[in-house]
């Protein structure tokens, strides 16, 4: 174990960092977790369902990570790994179930690394489903000082009769927006390149757009929308659901929708937070360059019969931001 400490793997760290997280893991135990951390495999009880189908999902944080890591705050990241995950997850209609995480450095920080798995613990408890287990790697040289990557790994569950179907999704059908809590995981080479890499600001300046810190703004953590998700389908008909990450309304939007149909978004019928306006204006960035690349306040979108819309958007805190029209594609008017 000294011949491998040598060469920049610390077996003892890695022990330490398990003590340091089975009080977070255990806190998110649900119904189904068979045993704890420490063993070859997480186990989970797949009971009471008539027809399950699982659904699975796996994402990562992306280079906001570099930003975590420049300012040393460790404790939100967790929260975006989950929520890239089960936002996915759960537009299948899926409850999720259980989530792993993968953590690899080139030397391990049992300090940082620990913030990291409470905020994915915290993460989970939001999504409320089971931290089951993960992988931390070391692995000298693959990564700089301080660096390190994140990886994450849902898997669900939902009836087949309540599988989300986008073929009942028709003409004429209304497109009701959550909001987001900001940029969310994605866009940061872009959002790094025109904020901070152009020196246009810096992590601790303080934009008169935003009222705080850039720093602050950065790290707000991608909105978790399992739960709201849930209550909404059993309360209202919604036909299908995207959740609005790489490719921004326009490229999820279109996922879930049939042949045959495309969607009207109408601009200015919800608030936009400021953020976007700071980075279009610093960025010199086009109307496409913004909405193919970021969420641009809208985080989640539903389909939902058109009778339904203000109700749903109402008890979703959300708006009405377009239609679905004949055709193809996805446009702003």
């Amino acid at each position: 174990m000294d011949a491998y400490r040598r060469a920049g793997v610390d077996i003892a760290a890695g022990e330490a960092l398990v003590d340091r997280i089975k009080g977070a893991a255990t806190r998110t135990h649900r119904p189904g977790v068979m045993g704890g951390l420490g063993g070859f495999g997480g186990l989970f009880s797949l009971a009471g369902y008539t027809d399950p189908v699982l659904v699975s999902g796996t994402d990562g944080v992306g280079t906001k990570l570099l930003v975590a890591q420049q300012l040393g705050r460790h404790d939100t990241v967790g929260i975006d790994l989950v929520a890239m995950c089960v936002n996915d997850v759960v537009v299948s209609g899926a409850e999720p179930l259980f989530f792993l995480d993968y953590f690899a450095t080139g030397a391990l920080d049992v300090d940082a690394a620990a913030e990291v798995v409470e905020g994915i613990a915290r993460g989970c408890e939001l999504a409320g489903c089971a931290l089951l287990g993960g992988e931390t790697a070391e692995m000298p040289g693959m990564y700089g000082p301080g660096h390190y990557d994140l990886a994450g790994f849902c898997v669900g569950v939902v009836e087949r009769d309540q599988l989300m179907d986008p073929t009942s999704v028709s003409v004429g059908d209304a497109l009701v927006g959550l909001p987001s809590s900001g940029l969310h995981s994605n866009g940061f080479s872009l959002v790094r390149q025109v904020l901070l890499e152009s020196g246009a600001h810096d992590l601790d300046s303080d934009p008169a757009e935003l009222g705080h810190s850039l720093g602050d703004e950065l790290m707000l953590p991608t909105r978790i929308y399992v739960r709201d998700v849930l209550d909404l389908r059993q309360r209202f008909e919604v036909r299908a659901m995207a959740h609005i990450t790489g490719g921004g309304l326009p490229g999820n939007v279109a996922r879930v929708l049939p042949d045959g149909c495309g969607a009207e978004l109408w601009r200015g019928s919800w608030p936009v937070p400021d953020i976007f306006a700071l980075l279009a204006t610093t960025g010199s960035l086009s109307e496409a360059d913004m909405t193919e690349t970021f969420n641009c306040g809208i985080g989640m979108v539903l389909v939902v019969p058109q009778p339904l819309a203000e109700e749903v958007a109402a008890a979703a805190e959300g708006h009405v931001i377009g239609r679905v029209i004949e055709g193809d594609g996805v446009s702003f008017t």
